[in-house]
C-alpha cells in the first residue's frame, strides 16, 4: 500500500499528463491575443485585453459645408444665413468674394475685402474663411471646393442668385448634388440698408423734392419714414420688415452665465452698422477679462443730444443692432437698451470688473465733461480703461462712403431692387430659421 507521499505524487504525476507546460500556455494565451487583436483591427474597433484600453474606432471626418458672398455692409442677415448653414454640418467654410468681382458684377462695394475678412471671420459659426473666392462657382473653383477643402456641400439662400447673362450662379452644385438649400433673413439686405443711407442724405436736401420721392419709393419697399404715434414722420431709419422674435434672439445668444469669480469686462454704444472697427475693439475688450457684456444704447438714447449723431440716426434699429453685436465671437452678453450712465448698481447687478472704452468713436466729449460724463462713477473707482482702437473706422465713416459714392450705389440700388421686389412678390413659405 503506498505511503501518504507517494499518493501525492502519483496524482502529480497524472496532472503534469493532463496539464500543458508553461511555455504550452504562454503560447496559447499569445495566440489568443494576436487573434483577438486581428479580428478587431478587421472589424474596426479593439476590445479591452487584460485591463487594457486599446485605440477606439476612428472617428467619422466632420461634414464641412461651403458658404460664398459679398458680405459688403455685414448685417445680422448674413450673420443668419451662416447660423443656419453650419447647421448643416459640422465645419462652415466661408468665401468672401473679391473686390474686383463684386466690382464686375454688382458694381463698387461699400467696404473693401481687408474690412470683410474682419467681419466674416469674427462671426462665432464660422471655422475658416476663404479670400477672394470667385463671385460664381465655376467648375474649377468648386473641385478646388471638394478636393482641397473637403466641402461635401455648398450652401445658399433661397433667394435667386443670378449672374449678369441671367444664369444661376450655383448651377454647377445643383448639378453634381451637392447643393444644400437654407432660408433668407426677410427685412434686410445691403441693398436695403445703402438705401437707408442714401434716402436720409436725400431727406437732408430741401430743394430736390422729386429725386427724395423717387428714393424713397425705390429703397422703402412698401413702407415709409418711422412715424410717431401721431402719426406725423420724424428723421430717423424707415421701419423695415424685420420682426424681432424672441426665438431670434435665443438663436444668436451664446446661452451661458459668466462663471462666479469670472473677470467682466463691459463696453458699450450704438454699434450702428456693425463694421470692423466695431469688431476689433471687441477682440482687445475681450481679451482683457473671461466674460464681455456689451451695452447697446437704445434708437432714442442714441438720437439724442448727448451722442450728436443727428436725428437720421441710427441706421439701425436697436434689435438689429443687437443680433450683429451678439452674433460676434468675442462677445458672451449683450443689454439691449442699456443706459447711457453707468450707475453703481449696474457695475454691481452685473458684476463688472472693468468698463472700456475706445479712442474712436463718434463722440469723445465725455472725457471733458465732469458732471454729465456718463463713465464718472467706474473712473471713480478706478475700474475705466481707455484702449487703442485699432482701425480708425466709425459708421460716420461708413455713411461718408456711400455720400462720396451716392450715383454709383444709387445705380447699384435700381438694378438690385428689381430683384428684391420679385422675391418678395413671388415667395412661398420654406421651413427653416
Amino acid at each position: 500500500m503506498a505511503s501518504d507521499g507517494d499518493a501525492g505524487g502519483g496524482c502529480r504525476h497524472v496532472l503534469e499528463k493532463l496539464t500543458p507546460s508553461r511555455n504550452a500556455v504562454a503560447v496559447l494565451l499569445g495566440g489568443f491575443v494576436l487573434g483577438a487583436s486581428v479580428l478587431a483591427l478587421h472589424l474596426g474597433y479593439m476590445p479591452q485585453l487584460a485591463g487594457l484600453r486599446l485605440p477606439g474606432r476612428r472617428k467619422k471626418r466632420p461634414v464641412r459645408v461651403y458658404m460664398d458672398g459679398c458680405f459688403d455692409m455685414m448685417h445680422y442677415g448674413h450673420c443668419n444665413a451662416l447660423r443656419q448653414a453650419h447647421a448643416l454640418g459640422d465645419e462652415l467654410v466661408v468665401g468672401v468674394v473679391s473686390d474686383a468681382e463684386i466690382t464686375a458684377n454688382k458694381g463698387p462695394p461699400v467696404t473693401p475685402i481687408n474690412e470683410r475678412l474682419i467681419m466674416v471671420g469674427a462671426v462665432k459659426w464660422v471655422d475658416e474663411v476663404i479670400p477672394d473666392a470667385p463671385y460664381a462657382i465655376t467648375e474649377e473653383f468648386m473641385k478646388r471646393l471638394f478636393n482641397e477643402y473637403n466641402i461635401d456641400y455648398i450652401i445658399h439662400g433661397d433667394d435667386p442668385c443670378l449672374l449678369p447673362d441671367g444664369t444661376d450662379a450655383y448651377a454647377l452644385a445643383k448639378k453634381a448634388g451637392r447643393y444644400k438649400q437654407i432660408k433668407r433673413t426677410e427685412g434686410v439686405s445691403s441693398t436695403d440698408i445703402v438705401g437707408r443711407m442714401l434716402l436720409c442724405v436725400r431727406e437732408r436736401s430741401s430743394g430736390d423734392h422729386h429725386t427724395h420721392s423717387s428714393l424713397q419709393r425705390q429703397f422703402s419697399h412698401g413702407h415709409g419714414p418711422r412715424v410717431d404715434d401721431g402719426g406725423s414722420p420724424r428723421g430717423g431709419t424707415r421701419i423695415s420688415h424685420f420682426l424681432p422674435t424672441s426665438r431670434r434672439i435665443v438663436q444668436f445668444s451664446n446661452g451661458k452665465s459668466p462663471d462666479p469669480h469670472a473677470r467682466i469686462i463691459y463696453i458699450d454704444g450704438a454699434f450702428d452698422l456693425f463694421h470692423a472697427g466695431h469688431v476689433e475693439i471687441l477682440r482687445l475688450a475681450k481679451a482683457l477679462g473671461d466674460f464681455l457684456l456689451v451695452g447697446i444704447h437704445t434708437d432714442q438714447t442714441v438720437r439724442s443730444s448727448g451722442f450728436n449723431r443727428g436725428a437720421h440716426r441710427p441706421i439701425m434699429n436697436l434689435h438689429e443692432r443687437s443680433l450683429s453685436v451678439l452674433a460676434c465671437r468675442y462677445v458672451d452678453e449683450v443689454i439691449i437698451g442699456a443706459p447711457r450712465e453707468i450707475s453703481k448698481d449696474m457695475i454691481t447687478t452685473f458684476n463688472i470688473s472693468l468698463v472700456v472704452h475706445g479712442t474712436i468713436a463718434e463722440n469723445m466729449d465725455y472725457i471733458k465733461q465732469e458732471r454729465s460724463n456718463p463713465y464718472s462713477i467706474p473712473m471713480d473707482m478706478g475700474i475705466f480703461k481707455i484702449i487703442e482702437s485699432p482701425l480708425d473706422i466709425t459708421t460716420s465713416t461708413i455713411i461718408k462712403r456711400i455720400v462720396a459714392n451716392h450715383e454709383a450705389f444709387q445705380k447699384r440700388n435700381e438694378r438690385k431692387e428689381d430683384s428684391e421686389r420679385r422675391y418678395y412678390e413671388n415667395k412661398t413659405h420654406i421651413s427653416g430659421d
